[in-house]
Protein backbone atom coordinates (compact mmCIF):
# COMPACT_ATOMS: atom_id res chain seq x y z
CA UNK A 1 0.00 0.00 0.00
CA UNK A 2 1.41 3.40 -0.76
CA UNK A 3 1.65 5.97 2.61
CA UNK A 4 0.07 8.61 1.54
CA UNK A 5 2.34 11.44 3.76
CA UNK A 6 0.49 15.21 3.61
CA UNK A 7 2.48 18.00 5.12
CA UNK A 8 1.33 21.17 3.30
CA UNK A 9 -1.67 20.92 5.94
CA UNK A 10 1.00 20.21 8.84
CA UNK A 11 3.03 22.70 7.75
CA UNK A 12 0.02 25.54 7.34
CA UNK A 13 -1.04 24.71 10.70
CA UNK A 14 2.25 25.24 12.21
CA UNK A 15 2.88 28.31 10.34
CA UNK A 16 -0.74 30.22 10.74
CA UNK A 17 -0.36 28.71 14.34
CA UNK A 18 -4.44 28.50 14.52
CA UNK A 19 -5.38 29.96 18.21
CA UNK A 20 -7.07 27.31 20.70
CA UNK A 21 -6.21 25.36 23.69
CA UNK A 22 -6.58 22.30 21.07
CA UNK A 23 -3.61 22.86 19.26
CA UNK A 24 -1.22 20.77 20.25
CA UNK A 25 1.84 21.48 17.70
CA UNK A 26 3.86 24.70 18.29
CA UNK A 27 4.20 27.91 16.33
CA UNK A 28 7.47 27.40 13.70
CA UNK A 29 9.91 30.03 12.73
CA UNK A 30 9.78 31.68 9.16
CA UNK A 31 12.67 30.44 8.24
CA UNK A 32 11.88 27.08 8.57
CA UNK A 33 8.18 27.47 7.57
CA UNK A 34 9.89 28.34 4.04
CA UNK A 35 12.59 25.84 4.58
CA UNK A 36 9.40 23.26 4.65
CA UNK A 37 7.65 24.56 2.35
CA UNK A 38 10.58 24.58 -0.34
CA UNK A 39 11.48 21.14 0.55
CA UNK A 40 8.03 19.86 -0.26
CA UNK A 41 8.57 21.43 -3.76
CA UNK A 42 11.44 19.54 -4.47
CA UNK A 43 9.38 16.47 -3.43
CA UNK A 44 7.11 16.92 -5.75
CA UNK A 45 9.06 17.62 -8.54
CA UNK A 46 10.92 14.39 -8.30
CA UNK A 47 14.38 15.91 -6.50
CA UNK A 48 14.47 13.15 -4.31
CA UNK A 49 18.08 13.07 -3.00
CA UNK A 50 17.95 17.19 -2.44
CA UNK A 51 15.28 16.50 -0.25
CA UNK A 52 16.09 13.22 1.61
CA UNK A 53 19.73 14.84 2.60
CA UNK A 54 18.51 18.36 3.51
CA UNK A 55 15.45 16.57 5.87
CA UNK A 56 17.62 14.46 7.07
CA UNK A 57 20.58 17.08 7.89
CA UNK A 58 17.85 19.47 9.34
CA UNK A 59 16.59 16.86 11.43
CA UNK A 60 19.70 15.93 12.80
CA UNK A 61 20.46 19.75 13.60
CA UNK A 62 17.12 19.89 15.68
CA UNK A 63 17.14 16.97 17.46
CA UNK A 64 17.72 17.75 21.22
CA UNK A 65 15.92 21.24 20.71
CA UNK A 66 12.78 23.33 22.17
CA UNK A 67 8.74 21.81 21.33
CA UNK A 68 9.02 23.67 18.10
CA UNK A 69 12.56 22.63 16.91
CA UNK A 70 10.85 19.12 17.98
CA UNK A 71 8.22 19.60 16.02
CA UNK A 72 10.27 20.72 12.59
CA UNK A 73 12.65 17.92 13.81
CA UNK A 74 9.58 15.62 13.20
CA UNK A 75 8.16 17.39 9.44
CA UNK A 76 11.74 16.68 8.25
CA UNK A 77 11.45 13.42 9.22
CA UNK A 78 7.95 13.14 7.66
CA UNK A 79 9.67 14.61 4.44
CA UNK A 80 12.70 12.29 4.18
CA UNK A 81 10.38 9.34 4.75
CA UNK A 82 8.33 10.50 1.71
CA UNK A 83 11.78 11.02 -0.48
CA UNK A 84 12.58 7.29 0.55
CA UNK A 85 9.16 6.24 -0.29
CA UNK A 86 9.21 7.31 -3.46
CA UNK A 87 12.83 6.15 -3.59
CA UNK A 88 11.41 2.79 -3.23
CA UNK A 89 13.27 2.43 -0.24
CA UNK A 90 9.94 1.69 2.15
CA UNK A 91 12.50 0.10 5.33
CA UNK A 92 14.06 3.39 5.11
CA UNK A 93 11.03 5.44 4.94
CA UNK A 94 9.39 3.47 8.09
CA UNK A 95 12.16 4.12 9.86
CA UNK A 96 11.89 7.58 9.90
CA UNK A 97 8.06 7.73 10.47
CA UNK A 98 9.09 5.45 13.56
CA UNK A 99 11.81 7.91 14.63
CA UNK A 100 9.12 11.12 14.17
CA UNK A 101 5.94 9.53 15.77
CA UNK A 102 8.46 8.66 18.81
CA UNK A 103 9.68 12.64 19.49
CA UNK A 104 8.35 14.07 22.65
CA UNK A 105 5.33 16.55 22.44
CA UNK A 106 3.79 14.85 19.02
CA UNK A 107 0.13 14.59 19.53
CA UNK A 108 -1.68 11.30 19.42
CA UNK A 109 -3.37 11.61 16.38
CA UNK A 110 -0.23 12.60 14.35
CA UNK A 111 1.93 10.11 15.90
CA UNK A 112 -1.38 7.23 14.97
CA UNK A 113 -1.30 8.49 11.36
CA UNK A 114 2.49 7.88 10.94
CA UNK A 115 1.95 4.57 12.57
CA UNK A 116 -0.69 3.98 9.78
CA UNK A 117 1.50 5.06 6.77
CA UNK A 118 4.55 2.98 8.88
CA UNK A 119 2.48 -0.57 8.75
CA UNK A 120 2.38 0.28 5.19
CA UNK A 121 5.54 0.60 4.82
CA UNK A 122 6.60 -2.55 6.76
CA UNK A 123 4.37 -4.49 4.58
CA UNK A 124 6.27 -3.10 1.50
CA UNK A 125 9.54 -3.89 2.91
CA UNK A 126 8.53 -7.45 3.73
CA UNK A 127 8.74 -6.63 7.48
CA UNK A 128 4.63 -8.58 7.81
CA UNK A 129 5.10 -9.67 11.75
CA UNK A 130 5.95 -6.22 12.32
CA UNK A 131 3.36 -4.12 10.11
CA UNK A 132 0.87 -6.40 11.77
CA UNK A 133 1.77 -5.46 15.12
CA UNK A 134 1.90 -1.64 14.51
CA UNK A 135 -1.88 -1.76 12.27
CA UNK A 136 -2.99 -4.22 15.58
CA UNK A 137 -1.73 -1.25 18.23
CA UNK A 138 -3.57 1.40 15.48
CA UNK A 139 -6.53 -0.40 15.90
CA UNK A 140 -6.94 -0.27 19.38
CA UNK A 141 -7.66 3.48 19.07
CA UNK A 142 -9.18 3.38 15.12
CA UNK A 143 -11.99 1.72 13.44
CA UNK A 144 -10.21 2.08 10.11
CA UNK A 145 -11.63 1.96 6.73
CA UNK A 146 -12.15 -1.10 4.43
CA UNK A 147 -8.72 -0.68 3.31
CA UNK A 148 -7.05 -0.63 7.21
CA UNK A 149 -9.33 -3.92 7.46
CA UNK A 150 -8.09 -5.70 4.40
CA UNK A 151 -4.41 -4.79 4.98
CA UNK A 152 -4.79 -6.98 8.62
CA UNK A 153 -6.58 -9.34 6.92
CA UNK A 154 -3.62 -9.88 3.98
CA UNK A 155 -0.83 -9.46 7.17
CA UNK A 156 -2.46 -12.53 9.06
CA UNK A 157 -2.53 -14.38 6.05
CA UNK A 158 0.68 -13.82 5.38
CA UNK A 159 1.49 -15.46 9.16
CA UNK A 160 -1.21 -17.98 8.21
CA UNK A 161 -3.45 -17.23 10.64
CA UNK A 162 -6.52 -17.75 8.79
CA UNK A 163 -9.14 -17.81 11.23
CA UNK A 164 -7.62 -13.89 12.71
CA UNK A 165 -7.50 -12.94 8.67
CA UNK A 166 -10.92 -14.14 7.78
CA UNK A 167 -12.47 -11.89 10.54
CA UNK A 168 -10.84 -8.58 9.41
CA UNK A 169 -12.00 -9.99 5.69
CA UNK A 170 -15.69 -10.50 7.23
CA UNK A 171 -14.85 -7.03 8.98
CA UNK A 172 -14.28 -5.55 5.41
CA UNK A 173 -16.83 -6.62 3.54
CA UNK A 174 -19.30 -5.52 6.44
CA UNK A 175 -17.95 -2.48 6.19
CA UNK A 176 -19.51 -1.85 2.89
CA UNK A 177 -18.06 -1.18 -1.10
CA UNK A 178 -17.52 -4.14 -3.52
CA UNK A 179 -13.89 -5.80 -2.81
CA UNK A 180 -11.77 -5.33 -6.04
CA UNK A 181 -10.28 -8.13 -7.91
CA UNK A 182 -6.89 -8.35 -5.81
CA UNK A 183 -9.56 -8.20 -2.65
CA UNK A 184 -12.21 -10.67 -3.55
CA UNK A 185 -9.13 -12.85 -4.42
CA UNK A 186 -7.70 -12.29 -0.90
CA UNK A 187 -10.62 -12.91 0.90
CA UNK A 188 -11.78 -15.82 -1.46
CA UNK A 189 -8.83 -17.91 -0.11
CA UNK A 190 -8.59 -16.76 3.24
CA UNK A 191 -12.23 -17.98 3.68
CA UNK A 192 -11.40 -20.81 2.17
CA UNK A 193 -8.56 -21.68 4.43
CA UNK A 194 -10.50 -20.69 7.40
CA UNK A 195 -13.09 -23.59 6.17
CA UNK A 196 -15.92 -20.67 5.76
CA UNK A 197 -16.33 -22.23 1.89
CA UNK A 198 -19.39 -21.14 1.81
CA UNK A 199 -18.54 -17.89 2.17
CA UNK A 200 -15.43 -17.73 -0.13
CA UNK A 201 -17.51 -18.92 -2.72
CA UNK A 202 -20.10 -16.24 -2.51
CA UNK A 203 -17.83 -13.80 -2.96
CA UNK A 204 -16.31 -15.38 -6.03
CA UNK A 205 -19.62 -15.12 -7.72
CA UNK A 206 -20.42 -11.31 -6.83
CA UNK A 207 -17.21 -10.70 -8.74
CA UNK A 208 -18.47 -13.13 -11.84
CA UNK A 209 -20.21 -10.17 -13.16
CA UNK A 210 -17.61 -8.74 -14.74
CA UNK A 211 -14.94 -11.78 -15.24
CA UNK A 212 -15.98 -11.90 -19.09
CA UNK A 213 -11.85 -11.80 -19.17
CA UNK A 214 -10.99 -13.47 -16.44
CA UNK A 215 -11.19 -17.49 -16.84
CA UNK A 216 -9.75 -18.67 -13.68
CA UNK A 217 -12.02 -16.68 -11.72
CA UNK A 218 -14.93 -19.10 -12.53
CA UNK A 219 -12.50 -22.12 -12.23
CA UNK A 220 -12.00 -21.36 -8.96
CA UNK A 221 -15.87 -20.52 -8.45
CA UNK A 222 -17.01 -23.81 -10.12
CA UNK A 223 -13.92 -25.45 -7.57
CA UNK A 224 -15.30 -24.40 -4.49
CA UNK A 225 -19.19 -25.56 -5.26
CA UNK A 226 -17.85 -28.83 -6.21
CA UNK A 227 -16.34 -28.72 -2.63
CA UNK A 228 -19.64 -27.77 -0.98
CA UNK A 229 -20.73 -30.72 -2.93
CA UNK A 230 -23.48 -28.58 -4.87
CA UNK A 231 -22.73 -30.09 -8.65
CA UNK A 232 -25.75 -28.39 -9.74
CA UNK A 233 -24.44 -24.93 -8.78
CA UNK A 234 -20.83 -25.71 -10.23
CA UNK A 235 -22.44 -27.20 -13.44
CA UNK A 236 -24.26 -23.59 -13.74
CA UNK A 237 -21.39 -21.14 -12.78
CA UNK A 238 -19.39 -23.04 -15.29
CA UNK A 239 -21.99 -22.87 -18.29
CA UNK A 240 -22.45 -19.32 -17.59
CA UNK A 241 -18.58 -18.68 -17.74
CA UNK A 242 -18.95 -20.52 -21.22
CA UNK A 243 -22.47 -18.64 -22.16
CA UNK A 244 -20.11 -15.33 -21.66
CA UNK A 245 -16.95 -16.16 -23.48
CA UNK A 246 -14.70 -16.65 -20.40
CA UNK A 247 -14.83 -20.78 -20.84
CA UNK A 248 -13.81 -22.22 -24.35
CA UNK A 249 -11.59 -24.89 -26.06
CA UNK A 250 -11.63 -28.74 -25.93
CA UNK A 251 -10.74 -28.95 -22.38
CA UNK A 252 -13.20 -26.75 -20.93
CA UNK A 253 -16.10 -28.05 -23.40
CA UNK A 254 -15.22 -31.45 -21.80
CA UNK A 255 -15.39 -30.21 -18.14
CA UNK A 256 -18.60 -28.70 -19.18
CA UNK A 257 -19.89 -31.75 -20.27
CA UNK A 258 -18.78 -33.67 -16.99
CA UNK A 259 -20.32 -31.16 -14.81
CA UNK A 260 -23.54 -31.28 -16.25
CA UNK A 261 -23.60 -34.83 -16.14
CA UNK A 262 -22.83 -34.67 -12.36
CA UNK A 263 -24.65 -31.89 -11.47
CA UNK A 264 -28.37 -33.38 -12.26
CA UNK A 265 -28.44 -32.30 -16.00
CA UNK A 266 -27.21 -35.71 -17.52
CA UNK A 267 -29.72 -35.25 -20.94
CA UNK A 268 -27.99 -31.69 -21.65
CA UNK A 269 -24.43 -33.16 -21.56
CA UNK A 270 -25.41 -36.04 -23.80
CA UNK A 271 -26.67 -33.43 -26.14
CA UNK A 272 -23.37 -31.45 -26.05
CA UNK A 273 -21.67 -34.39 -26.34
CA UNK A 274 -23.20 -36.27 -28.99
CA UNK A 275 -23.07 -32.80 -31.15
CA UNK A 276 -19.20 -32.38 -30.74
CA UNK A 277 -18.78 -35.84 -31.65
CA UNK A 278 -21.25 -34.92 -34.99
CA UNK A 279 -18.83 -31.87 -35.44
CA UNK A 280 -15.19 -33.52 -34.70
CA UNK A 281 -14.63 -31.07 -31.75
CA UNK A 282 -13.88 -34.19 -29.71
CA UNK A 283 -12.44 -36.78 -30.77
CA UNK A 284 -14.76 -39.86 -31.73
CA UNK A 285 -13.30 -42.34 -29.53
CA UNK A 286 -14.21 -45.03 -27.65
CA UNK A 287 -13.23 -42.86 -23.97
CA UNK A 288 -16.40 -40.29 -25.20
CA UNK A 289 -18.49 -43.29 -26.74
CA UNK A 290 -18.50 -44.50 -23.56
CA UNK A 291 -19.10 -41.30 -21.38
CA UNK A 292 -21.95 -40.27 -24.06
CA UNK A 293 -23.78 -44.05 -23.27
CA UNK A 294 -23.57 -43.07 -19.60
CA UNK A 295 -24.72 -39.52 -20.19
CA UNK A 296 -27.81 -40.64 -22.53
CA UNK A 297 -28.49 -43.78 -19.24
CA UNK A 298 -28.26 -41.47 -16.74
CA UNK A 299 -30.78 -39.48 -18.60
CA UNK A 300 -32.99 -42.20 -18.38
CA UNK A 301 -33.69 -41.91 -22.55
CA UNK A 302 -33.92 -45.51 -23.40
CA UNK A 303 -33.90 -45.60 -26.86
CA UNK A 304 -30.73 -42.75 -27.21
CA UNK A 305 -28.85 -45.12 -23.81
CA UNK A 306 -29.66 -48.63 -25.48
CA UNK A 307 -28.26 -47.30 -28.89
CA UNK A 308 -25.53 -45.72 -27.77
CA UNK A 309 -24.31 -49.04 -25.60
CA UNK A 310 -24.72 -51.25 -28.48
CA UNK A 311 -22.92 -49.28 -31.14
CA UNK A 312 -19.90 -48.64 -27.91
CA UNK A 313 -20.27 -52.63 -27.35
CA UNK A 314 -19.75 -53.33 -31.09
CA UNK A 315 -17.47 -50.85 -31.67
CA UNK A 316 -15.48 -52.05 -28.60
CA UNK A 317 -16.26 -55.27 -28.56
CA UNK A 318 -15.16 -55.53 -24.91
CA UNK A 319 -16.90 -57.76 -22.84
CA UNK A 320 -18.33 -55.04 -19.86
CA UNK A 321 -19.65 -52.92 -22.31
CA UNK A 322 -21.34 -56.01 -23.73
CA UNK A 323 -22.38 -56.95 -20.31
CA UNK A 324 -23.65 -53.64 -19.79
CA UNK A 325 -25.96 -52.88 -22.51
CA UNK A 326 -27.24 -56.66 -21.50
CA UNK A 327 -28.00 -55.27 -18.10
CA UNK A 328 -29.55 -52.04 -19.32
CA UNK A 329 -31.61 -54.33 -21.51
CA UNK A 330 -32.59 -56.45 -18.89
CA UNK A 331 -33.54 -53.78 -16.95
CA UNK A 332 -35.70 -51.88 -19.34
CA UNK A 333 -37.42 -55.03 -20.98
CA UNK A 334 -35.48 -55.55 -24.36
CA UNK A 335 -35.50 -59.38 -23.73
CA UNK A 336 -34.09 -59.95 -27.23
CA UNK A 337 -31.19 -57.79 -27.08
CA UNK A 338 -30.56 -58.54 -23.65
CA UNK A 339 -29.89 -62.19 -24.57
CA UNK A 340 -28.10 -61.25 -27.14
CA UNK A 341 -25.55 -58.72 -25.49
CA UNK A 342 -24.98 -60.96 -22.36
CA UNK A 343 -24.26 -64.11 -24.63
CA UNK A 344 -21.63 -61.73 -26.10
CA UNK A 345 -20.38 -61.00 -22.86
CA UNK A 346 -20.47 -64.40 -21.46
CA UNK A 347 -18.38 -65.47 -24.45
CA UNK A 348 -15.91 -62.59 -23.90
CA UNK A 349 -15.11 -63.74 -20.16
CA UNK A 350 -17.62 -62.33 -18.48
CA UNK A 351 -19.06 -65.02 -16.15
CA UNK A 352 -21.86 -62.29 -14.41
CA UNK A 353 -23.54 -62.63 -17.69
CA UNK A 354 -24.66 -66.22 -16.86
CA UNK A 355 -26.82 -65.22 -13.98
CA UNK A 356 -28.57 -62.35 -15.46
CA UNK A 357 -29.25 -64.80 -19.22
CA UNK A 358 -30.72 -67.77 -16.84
CA UNK A 359 -33.15 -64.95 -15.67
CA UNK A 360 -34.54 -63.46 -18.71
CA UNK A 361 -37.75 -64.92 -19.23
CA UNK A 362 -38.46 -68.50 -20.77
CA UNK A 363 -35.00 -69.29 -19.30
CA UNK A 364 -35.62 -71.70 -17.27
CA UNK A 365 -34.49 -74.92 -18.07
CA UNK A 366 -32.52 -73.70 -20.99
CA UNK A 367 -28.68 -73.94 -21.11
CA UNK A 368 -26.89 -71.10 -20.86
CA UNK A 369 -24.59 -72.42 -23.94
CA UNK A 370 -27.22 -72.78 -26.33
CA UNK A 371 -29.32 -69.46 -25.42
CA UNK A 372 -25.73 -68.12 -26.27
CA UNK A 373 -25.98 -69.69 -29.63
CA UNK A 374 -30.09 -68.57 -30.50
CA UNK A 375 -28.53 -65.30 -29.35
CA UNK A 376 -26.27 -65.08 -31.62
CA UNK A 377 -28.28 -66.22 -34.61
CA UNK A 378 -31.26 -63.86 -33.80
CA UNK A 379 -28.91 -60.60 -33.42
CA UNK A 380 -29.55 -59.10 -36.53
CA UNK A 381 -33.48 -58.99 -35.11
CA UNK A 382 -32.61 -57.33 -31.94
CA UNK A 383 -30.97 -54.25 -32.96
CA UNK A 384 -31.95 -51.07 -31.59
CA UNK A 385 -29.84 -48.81 -33.43
CA UNK A 386 -30.71 -45.45 -33.77
CA UNK A 387 -27.78 -43.63 -35.42
CA UNK A 388 -26.96 -41.83 -31.34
Amino acid sequence: MTPRLPLAGLIAGAWLALAGPALAAPSLPGGIIRDLEGLERRLQAGDLDTVRGRALAQAERLAGGNAADRWARALYLQLAAAAEGRRGDAAAAAGHLAEARAIEGVERAQADRWLRQEAGLRLRAGQAERARTLLADWFRRHRGEPEDHWLMARLLAAETDWEGAARWVRRALEAGGEPDETEASLAAAVLQRAGEVASALAVLERRLEGAEGDPEAWRRATALAQRLGDAGRAAAIWEAGWRRGALAGRDDLRQRIRLHLAGGTPARAAELLAAALEEGTLADDLANRRLLARAWQAARDRERALAAWERLAERSDAGEDWLQLGQLAHGWGMWALAERALSRALALGEPEAAAWLASLPGQEGRGVAGDAGSAEGNQSSSSVHTGA
